[in-house]
């Protein structure tokens, strides 16, 4: 069983893949790892990540990468969002994603284009939103609860131009597949979040079935 999980950042997509992978006993695969991997190694050798021959230079990197916890700094994130919208950095990357998404059993996998473009014979998609300023509080506690001192505003300005990065990028952009049901996180908690995928992913399979 493949079961894709797509939405903006800060939507709670990450959170409810990952209670999906507990609750049907199935590997995850955060794929927005893979481009903060890419993003750590061009801001560890300097290079520019606008430049998409700088950013495809820094496409091989080992798995034991997506284990280390500072991808997930604030920093890491803004390079991320640019690399991610190279043509050539998402082809480099595609196949990897494609091998986990097809591993024997099945897997679950989050990120922008899973349904579209990852795994779009997927048996469960599922596409997680929540409004612009709801994301972005969340982001900003989350920051807060760092130690890392930065304004709501310009969190929620961040937010807005991944979204629009991620929306209008010419390669698979973000956008919710025709088949996935869609999940608004904004008013929910994450329990109340996470039990509402499962039942759709349960009506989903229910459906093929």
């Amino acid at each position: 069983m493949i079961i894709a999980v797509d939405g903006p950042a800060a939507s709670g997509k990450g959170t409810i893949a990952r209670a999906l992978a507990r609750h049907y006993g199935l590997p995850h695969l955060d794929t927005g790892l893979l481009y903060r991997a890419v993003a750590a190694n061009v801001l560890r050798e300097e290079l520019d990540p606008a430049v998409e021959a700088d950013a495809v230079a820094c496409c091989d990197f080992p798995d034991s990468l997506l284990d280390d916890p500072g991808l997930r700094t604030d920093e890491v994130g803004k390079v991320a969002s640019i690399v991610s919208a190279h043509p050539l950095v998402r082809a480099a990357l595609l196949q990897r994603q494609k091998r986990f998404a097809q591993q024997p059993g099945g897997a679950i996998l989050d990120g922008r284009d899973i349904g579209t473009v990852i795994a779009p014979d997927a048996n469960a998609k599922l596409f997680v939103k929540a409004t612009p300023r709801i994301r972005a509080q969340r982001r900003h506690s989350e920051l807060r609860k760092a130690g890392i001192d930065v304004t709501f505003d310009r969190v929620l300005a961040d937010i807005r131009a991944r979204d629009d990065r991620d929306a209008k990028r010419t390669d698979a952009p973000m956008r919710q597949a025709a088949d996935a049901a869609l999940l608004d996180t904004s008013f929910l908690s994450i329990e109340a979040a996470v039990q509402r995928a499962i039942a759709l992913v349960e009506a989903r399979i229910a459906a093929k079935a």
